[in-house]
């Protein structure tokens, strides 16, 4: 053999070598795009509605309120997204499936056929799923379309008009399929997530006393001490995790690996910095509250952070998989379980990623 040929063999063996790598990459942009739009909209929202649920309009929040609302956020970040659904509920998928309706499929195969309280769960899901698929692009849009406010007060006229425009546009692109959607949103998105670490970050150098947030215990001590309040708090903490179904509901388009990789090493820290920047600018000025998200970027900034708030907002509805699915666990639980189809961009790279 040549040294020209062994010189070809070794470029096209490192060549192959690479080409997993380069899907898995591009499967966890696209799934940062499309999985994880709804959770990275939270900072917008969550931590001050969790503040004024605590302390309420009038008063200022105190260190010890602010460390406690920080660490719940936290935990349920930890807890919920991390342990629930990245650990746990990725492996339980119906044939590289996910989805509430691909666990009806598997209960109902695990008990060996179809069981009514099985199916009453599954339309009580189905229920809580259109639900949430109504309010949460109403209130991240809205959300993210107020940061005008902070600009220039006059805008709030516009804040309404403005939404609804947007949300139009935003809903005639889903037909348009999740292959092309992630191709679009995933760099923006992935943008955005810097831009969430930069912004918390610089705050958090100025006051590292939010840092204590990461003991569980101011957590517990805030729920505790302010009883009722505190649990109407909690229930405002968890709107953090708004959208953290779509790790389990868009398992076939990505893959276990890449959504698992994305929460990780993008997305998990982005949203954890940018809380306890958050927290961290509220303790140095209390009357931040009026939007603390927008209040941590510099003035010159706030037209460029609002226009890639509501641009990169991609509300994903699963709707095909949402109705195969439906009839596949609807359907004969002993047939074999049907393969799964992915979107023509993924096609050749979902299946040598899922581990």
């Amino acid at each position: 053999m040549t040294q020209d040929a062994k010189a070809s063999r070794a470029i096209e063996g490192s060549e192959s070598e690479a080409a997993p790598t380069r899907n898995f990459l591009a499967l966890m942009l696209g799934s940062i795009g499309v999985v994880y739009g709804d959770i990275g909209t939270s900072p917008l929202y969550a931590f001050r509605e969790s503040v004024l649920a605590a302390t309420g309009h009038n008063a200022a929040a105190r260190e010890e309120a602010i460390l406690g609302i920080l660490s719940l956020i936290i935990w349920a970040l930890l807890l919920i997204v991390t342990v629930k659904y990245v650990v746990i509920l990725l492996r339980a998928d119906n044939n590289g499936e996910g989805g509430t309706l691909a666990l009806m499929a598997l209960a109902s195969r695990a008990l060996g056929g179809k069981s009514f309280t099985i199916i009453l769960l599954g339309m009580i899901s189905a229920a809580l799923f259109y639900g949430d698929a109504m309010i949460t692009p109403a209130l991240s849009v809205l959300s993210a379309v107020e940061g005008l406010e902070v600009i220039a007060p006059a805008f709030d006229r516009f804040v309404v008009p403005l939404s609804v425009l947007i949300l139009f546009a935003l809903f005639a692109v889903q037909s348009r399929g999740t292959a092309r959607i992630a191709a679009f949103f995933g760099p923006i998105t992935l943008v955005w997530f810097v831009v969430l670490a930069i912004g918390g970050t610089w705050h958090i150098a100025q006051n590292l006393t939010v840092l204590a947030a990461f003991n569980p215990l101011h957590g517990v001590s805030f729920l505790f001490s302010h009883g009722y309040i505190g649990l109407l708090t909690l229930g405002a903490v968890f709107l953090v995790v708004t959208g953290v179904e779509a790790l389990y509901a868009d398992l076939g388009h990505f893959g276990r690996g890449p959504i698992k990789m994305a929460w990780l090493t993008v997305c998990l820290p982005a949203l954890t910095l940018n809380y306890l920047g958050q927290g961290a600018l509220l303790l140095a000025t209390p009357a931040a509250i009026e939007n603390p998200f927008f209040l941590l970027y510099p003035q010159w900034t706030l037209l460029s952070m609002v226009v890639l708030a509501t641009g990169r907002y991609r509300h994903r509805e699963p709707g095909g998989d949402f109705g195969r699915l439906f009839a596949d666990s609807a359907g004969d639980s002993t047939r074999p379980p049907a393969a799964p189809r992915y979107p023509p961009y993924f096609v050749g790279t979902v299946r040598g990623c899922r581990s």
